[in-house]
């Protein structure tokens, strides 16, 4: 993909964002001017009037992007090839203010799949944040749910957001402590 930061853009159909950091989901309008300041994992980090906003991937053509692709699996895909899919659909999640995908930030704490009797597949997901009050929490949960449920056969993830152990900067990848200077 493609790098988009600090590309210029005018909204060209009102589309839903959400605010950064509090999470909150408002309308950008048609019209509005911005520039994308972060562009990972097929979801934008934008800046509008002032504010962050984060926009769906889904949503991309209404700032002048396009949309990720579909994601496919062989026929005779085993377990550990949607577990694969799996960790690598979560790589593609960020935190809307850290250019680290989650699962180098570490906040992913487990991924289970089962498969069932009718050949889709259950996943759980056991996950944390960086710090407890994070506003983006909830906005962090969907964006894993949603990028899961794109794997074929995969229905219903299970993403749960825990507090224990607790999140330390000891978690992350050497790659993102490097890229964070938190070494």
């Amino acid at each position: 993909m493609r790098h988009h930061e600090n590309e210029p853009f005018v909204v060209n159909r009102d589309v839903k964002a959400v605010l950064v950091p509090a999470g909150v989901e408002v309308k950008l309008r048609t019209g509005s001017v911005g520039y994308v300041t972060q562009a990972l994992g097929g979801s934008f980090t934008v800046y509008v009037e002032g504010n962050l906003f984060r926009v769906a991937g889904e949503d991309a053509d209404a700032i002048g992007k396009e949309a990720p692709q579909k994601l496919q699996l062989p026929p005779d895909a085993t377990d550990a090839d949607v577990e694969k899919l799996a960790w690598d659909q979560m790589r593609t999640c960020y935190d809307p203010e850290i250019p680290v995908n989650i699962v180098d930030l570490g906040l992913i704490y487990s991924c289970e799949i089962a498969g069932r009797p009718d050949g889709t597949r259950a996943v759980a997901v056991r996950m944390t944040l960086t710090a407890p009050g994070c506003g983006m929490g909830e906005v962090l949960v969907q964006d894993v749910k949603e990028k899961l449920e794109l794997i074929p056969t995969v229905t219903e993830p299970d993403v749960e957001l825990v507090f224990d152990p607790p999140w330390g900067r000891e978690m992350m990848s050497e790659a993102a402590r490097l890229q964070t200077g938190m070494m």
